[in-house]
């Protein structure tokens, strides 16, 4: 009897203990779940720029799938992206900043130094942008694929097609056509680079480009300047007289102010171009504080904000915010200047900022891409403009507002 009971009281411990644990297993993975689930938690004490670099991040493990890219892809979008977070980088040397950017050159750029896909015969100009993360890329790691990779992307330079007056082609597809786009994409990075392994031998070719879109499409009327320029006057979108695309449009306004803050780095004071470009920029903050709309945000088609359609636009917004902020900052614009700045930024945050549940943020109303000609063809009437698709997250907005979010520090 007391052998059976022996054996009731270990089976009973046995069933017991069993029990316990298997009881324990499920509470304790529960834990375990709601701790990772906190870590996931993008905190709203971090700072905008953080917030959304944290929130791409999230979304996107490796930088070359932002916009849902199958496969890696040399963008200058993400480019863009990626100069904000160089600037996230120096501001809080967290080192996750840094191999983002890492990895994504080195995903793109053999141990020889060459690119994936890269036909140097397309002279396509947006190949260009993303070039600027090299240089960083370089001066910390000193591996020579890196200055292979950005002689490679210098040399574009020496024989790519310009129109008669000498400005470069936006691409080998265009003919004979500058477009305010090109400006950011090639020049910040021509003008880093002649300074740095050429002792700026070549910033009056860089300031040349902005003379010439300054020249041919800059709008009296409205203080603003058209899309594109074409030369040879023969595309069906140009003016017949003038050369210029039919529109103003928001993005490329973005662009050339950005171009302008960031080629400025590399021009001392004493070179003869500086002051005048300082002048353009002056000339467009101007011009758009002008167009500004209530919310702090701008139109699509900035002057012509009553037409049916138009809509408040985040990346172009973004980029204009950046271009002011940074040219406060480094005394080219009036401080009172900031106030344009503030105000679009606001705008942003409170119009089209939108914030998830776990802290994860998204920008909306980008317009997904614009251009003119191609095929299908871009025509460049206000209505092409408004039939863009308007996307949520798109690379344009998240760089610029990244962008603009570092630069005014929010």
């Amino acid at each position: 009897m007391k052998k059976l009971s022996l054996f009731v009281y270990s089976g009973l411990g046995i069933f017991t203990i069993c029990f316990l644990f298997l009881c324990c297993k499920p509470i304790e993975k529960t834990k375990l779940s709601t701790v990772e689930k906190k870590e996931q938690l993008i905190s709203d004490k971090l700072k905008w720029s953080e917030r959304m670099a944290l929130s791409i991040m999230k979304r996107h493990v490796n930088a070359w799938q932002i916009d849902d890219h199958a496969k890696p892809k040399w963008d200058y979008k993400i480019g863009m992206i990626l100069t904000a977070y160089e600037k996230l980088y120096a501001q809080t040397k967290d080192p996750k900043y840094f191999a983002y950017i890492k990895d994504y050159a080195d995903k793109l750029i053999d141990s020889t130094g060459s690119f994936q896909n890269f036909n140097p015969k397309d002279y396509n100009i947006d190949f260009i942008n993303a070039g600027k993360i090299l240089f960083g890329l370089y001066d910390k790691t000193k591996e020579e694929k890196y200055l292979k990779a950005l002689q490679t992307l210098r040399n574009q330079f020496v024989d790519y097609p310009r129109t008669t007056s000498g400005g470069f082609w936006h691409k080998s597809i265009y003919p004979n056509q500058m477009w305010l786009d090109g400006l950011y994409m090639g020049q910040p990075f021509y003008a880093r680079y002649t300074t740095a392994f050429e002792n700026g031998e070549k910033l009056d070719d860089v300031a040349h480009q902005f003379e010439l879109l300054r020249h041919h499409a800059y709008d009296k009327s409205t203080g603003l300047f058209f899309h594109a320029w074409d030369e040879s006057k023969m595309m069906p979108w140009a003016n017949k007289e003038t050369g210029t695309a039919p529109h103003i449009w928001l993005r490329a306004l973005g662009w050339y102010g950005m171009a302008l803050v960031d080629v400025l780095d590399y021009f001392p004071k004493e070179h003869p171009k500086q002051k005048e470009l300082v002048a353009y920029l002056n000339e467009l903050a101007n011009g758009v504080s002008k167009y500004q709309d209530a919310s702090g945000l701008w139109y699509q088609v900035p002057n012509l904000p009553n037409r049916e359609g138009n809509y408040l636009e985040a990346s172009g917004s973004s980029m204009l915010v950046y271009a002011i902020a940074k040219g406060v900052n480094k005394g080219y614009l009036p401080k009172a200047m900031n106030k344009v700045a503030l105000k679009g930024f606001d705008g942003l945050t409170s119009k089209l900022i939108k914030v998830d549940s776990n802290g994860e943020i998204h920008i909306t109303q980008v317009c997904g891409s614009a251009g003119l000609g191609g095929n299908p063809y871009r025509d460049g009437s206000f209505e092409y403009y408004m039939s863009e698709k308007i996307k949520v997250d798109n690379s344009h907005g998240l760089g610029a507002f990244l962008l603009a979010a570092i630069e005014l520090d929010k």
